[in-house]
C-alpha cells in the first residue's frame, strides 16, 4: 500500500510540472491526501484475531512446562528415596515412612500430601501406604528394591466460550535400586 501512495503522490507531482497541470490535478485530485484503500485499523483487526491465539499457545506450553518440571521433580525425588531405602536397610522399622520422609524431602515443590507411595521389597508389593511397618523383614540383604511414586497434575484444555476442561493425568516414577 505504501508503493500505491508513494505512486500517486508521485503521479500528482508530475502533472503538477506538466502544462496541463490544471486538468491533470482534477483528475488526479481524489487520491491526493488520501490512501486508495483505507488502512486505518488494519492492525487492530489483526491483532484482535492472532492474540487470542498466541495466548492459547503460550498458556498451553506454560502448563505443559509446569507438568514436565513435576515430572522431573518426581523422577528425582524417588530417585533419591531409593537411595535412602537403601542405605537404611537394616536399620529402619518403617521403610514406607521413611521412604516417603525422604522423597518429600527431596521434592518440595510438590504438594506432599498428594504423592502416592508404592515399595516392592523382594518380591512383596507394599502399595499406597505412609505406614508399612513390619515389613523391614522383606528387606533382605543383596535383593533389589523397587520404588514406585505417582503425583496427579491437571492440563487445562481451553475452548473459546469461557469453559474450561481438565484433562487429568498421573505422572509416575519408578526406580530400582540394587545393593552390591
Amino acid at each position: 500500500m505504501k508503493i500505491l501512495n508513494d505512486l500517486s503522490g508521485q503521479l500528482i507531482l508530475l502533472a503538477r510540472s506538466l502544462k496541463g497541470g490544471a486538468k491533470a490535478l482534477k483528475v488526479c485530485a481524489p487520491a491526493r491526501g488520501r490512501r486508495l484503500w483505507d488502512e486505518h485499523g488494519n492492525m487492530l483487526v489483526e491483532i484482535a484475531i492472532a492474540m487470542p491465539v498466541l495466548l492459547l499457545i503460550f498458556t498451553g506450553i506454560f502448563d505443559f512446562g509446569i507438568a514436565y518440571n513435576n515430572q522431573l521433580t518426581l523422577n528425582q525425588a524417588v530417585g533419591a528415596g531409593a537411595q535412602y531405602l537403601q542405605q537404611i536397610r537394616t536399620s529402619t522399622s518403617d521403610p514406607c515412612a521413611d521412604t516417603l520422609t525422604a522423597i518429600e524431602d527431596a521434592a518440595p515443590t510438590l504438594t506432599a500430601s498428594k504423592i502416592s507411595l508404592t515399595l516392592n521389597l523382594n518380591g512383596t508389593p507394599e502399595t499406597n501406604k505412609t505406614s508399612c511397618s513390619g515389613a523391614q523383614q522383606y528387606l533382605a540383604e543383596q535383593e533389589p528394591v523397587t520404588v514406585t511414586a505417582t503425583y496427579p497434575c491437571s492440563l487445562p484444555i481451553v475452548f473459546t466460550r469461557g469453559t474450561t476442561w481438565v484433562s487429568t493425568c498421573s505422572l509416575s516414577a519408578t526406580v530400582t535400586e540394587y545393593e552390591y
